[in-house]
């Protein structure tokens, strides 16, 4: 499927909130990093609700603005998998607490150590939030965007990734919920490293 764009009303944009992405961070460190490394500190496995407390100890405990790289796999409540940087074969890398990576994610790893491994389920509003119909929009047919097919992703000129649902001779129906809205989510977490500026 080749990439298609969207131009859709200011009005209907506006009915697309700001979600939370998974975008990696450059990993650069500060000036003077302190860095805690698998070497550091012995494997423990846990399993926390999101919203972990800080623990004691004498390597670095993960706190916001914290770089950190993990591993993780992400499951649904019926046992699919939907990510997992393991496959990838690369850790993944983002900074504790701006916004990266979904709400749950940072919570559970708020009070880790390098080599904690934390089974965590994160409920929709702490995830991609719930379903709503307030995301799904009409814009109308372009005869230029007529290989379009429902089911297909398709983006919004802001880049906003959109799934069409409907196709019609006037109107196509566009789902802007991600695709994991509803849905609760369960990592498993395996911290690597820790490093503070």
């Amino acid at each position: 499927m080749r990439l298609r764009t969207f131009v859709v009303a200011l009005s209907a944009l506006a009915l697309l909130g700001a979600g939370c992405s998974s975008a990696t961070s450059d990993g650069a460190p500060a000036d003077n990093p302190t860095t805690t490394t698998g070497a550091d500190s012995a494997a423990t496995s846990t399993t926390v609700d999101a919203g972990v407390q800080s623990q004691e100890g004498d390597s670095l405990i993960v706190q916001d603005g914290d770089i950190l790289e993990v591993h993780y796999v992400g499951t649904l409540d019926d046992g699919s998998q939907f990510d997992s940087s393991r496959d990838r074969g690369v850790p993944f890398t983002f900074t504790v607490g701006v916004g990266q990576v979904i709400g749950g994610f940072d919570d559970a790893v708020r009070g880790g150590k390098v080599g904690d491994v934390r089974t965590v389920r994160i409920e929709p509003k702490d995830a991609y939030g719930e379903w709503s119909e307030d995301n799904v929009i009409e814009v109308p047919f372009n005869p230029e965007q007529g290989d379009a097919k429902v089911g297909d992703e398709v983006f919004l000129t802001s880049g906003q990734a959109v799934t069409v649902i409907s196709i019609t001779d006037e109107i196509v129906t566009l789902d802007a919920n991600h695709a994991l809205a509803g849905e609760a989510l369960t990592f498993e977490i395996e911290i690597f490293s820790i490093t503070r500026g």
